[in-house]
């Protein structure tokens, strides 16, 4: 590999679905940056519920061809190698979104908008794997942040992986009188780092199915990749309430009860993160107000060289697993 990019690098190669393999790849040239991109050298990523649905397909539906090599993982933390970027020099330590997902790799690269530097001076010379939570907790704030006001509320997540994790500490961070969790996987031993009131292990249907008396102002689907969390989330929120579709889809349409939405006076939003460098700034500062949120939500830190390894884990989670990350820092 070449300090200055271009040349050759390892990389995850999808090579089927659920199949990752280590194979040494072209580097990124310097020569094909476009304005405000940068080539980082890789330290951390992590691996994002997001990322699942074409780990087990070997790639995006429909897509031809092979999947690129890196892919599909998007939180990243790195070092700036090459820079067509006014606001990040080469040196300069990053975290945020490899622009194609493609960060499983010696080498990614990455527009400056989607990244934040990371805060200075630290303890240590190298990134520490836990500043990758800052990629996650930004898309949180982001999405938390369409809610509005929720003094007072009661909300509910469905989905407590990471991701469901981070919005129930932060709804309650914002002033939600009670949050509830629900997932079919036992989180209990979550429930006071993160802020929850009660946490339900049972599938999204099962809970709404069981709610007779006062129901949540807000629900949070933070499940994605099918369509029937997002009917269960419908028919549990409370009337004149809102349901935030958090979870990626991976069909171009779902079935929405239109008689409940418009009877029932319903709101049904969703979106993906914008300004991203201001959210994964408010992110570091969230960071080091509180040291342990990073180190609550991450259970598993592995070398790149079992990614394998790391997505199996996140396909198939456990009572007490939370954040996995892969580390490429030698």
């Amino acid at each position: 590999m070449s300090p200055h990019g271009g040349g050759s690098m390892w990389a995850g190669c999808l090579v089927a679905p659920g199949v990752i393999e280590m194979a040494e790849v072209a580097a990124p040239d310097p020569a094909d940056l476009r304005a405000g991109e940068v080539i980082l050298a890789m330290r951390h990523g992590g691996v994002c519920g997001s990322d699942l649905p074409y780990f087990r397909a070997g790639g995006r539906p429909g897509a031809a061809g092979p999947a690129r090599p890196g892919f599909p993982l998007h939180e990243i933390v790195g070092r700036v190698l090459v820079s067509r970027s006014g606001s990040l020099q080469p040196g300069d330590e990053v975290v945020g979104w490899a622009a194609a997902s493609d960060g499983l790799a010696e080498q990614v690269v990455a527009s400056d908008t989607a990244l934040h530097p990371l805060p200075r001076p630290r303890h240590g010379g190298a990134p520490e794997a836990g500043f990758v939570v800052a990629q996650p907790l930004a898309c949180v704030l982001y999405a938390v942040d369409q809610l509005g006001d929720l003094r007072g509320r009661s909300v509910a997540v469905l989905g407590l992986g990471p991701i469901g994790l981070l919005f129930g500490w932060e709804l309650r961070r914002r002033g939600a009188a009670r949050v509830v969790g629900v997932d079919p996987v036992d989180r209990r031993a979550a429930a006071t780092d993160f802020g929850l009131d009660e946490i339900v292990v049972a599938d999204s249907g099962t809970w709404a199915d069981s709610l007779t008396g006062d129901r949540p102002d807000v629900v949070v689907e933070a499940v994605g990749h099918q369509a029937a969390t997002t009917a269960d989330a419908v028919r549990a929120v409370a009337d004149e309430g809102t349901v935030y579709c958090f979870g990626i889809p991976l069909t171009e349409a779902y079935p929405v009860d239109v008689h409940a939405l418009v009877r029932r006076n319903l709101r049904i939003t969703g979106g993906m993160t914008l300004r991203r460098r201001e959210v994964l700034g408010r992110a570091l500062t969230l960071l080091s107000e509180f040291p342990r949120l990073a180190a609550d939500l991450v259970t598993h830190v592995l070398p790149a060289a079992d990614a394998q390894r790391a997505f199996d884990a996140a396909c198939t989670p456990t009572p007490g697993q939370g954040k996995i990350l892969v580390t490429m820092a030698g």
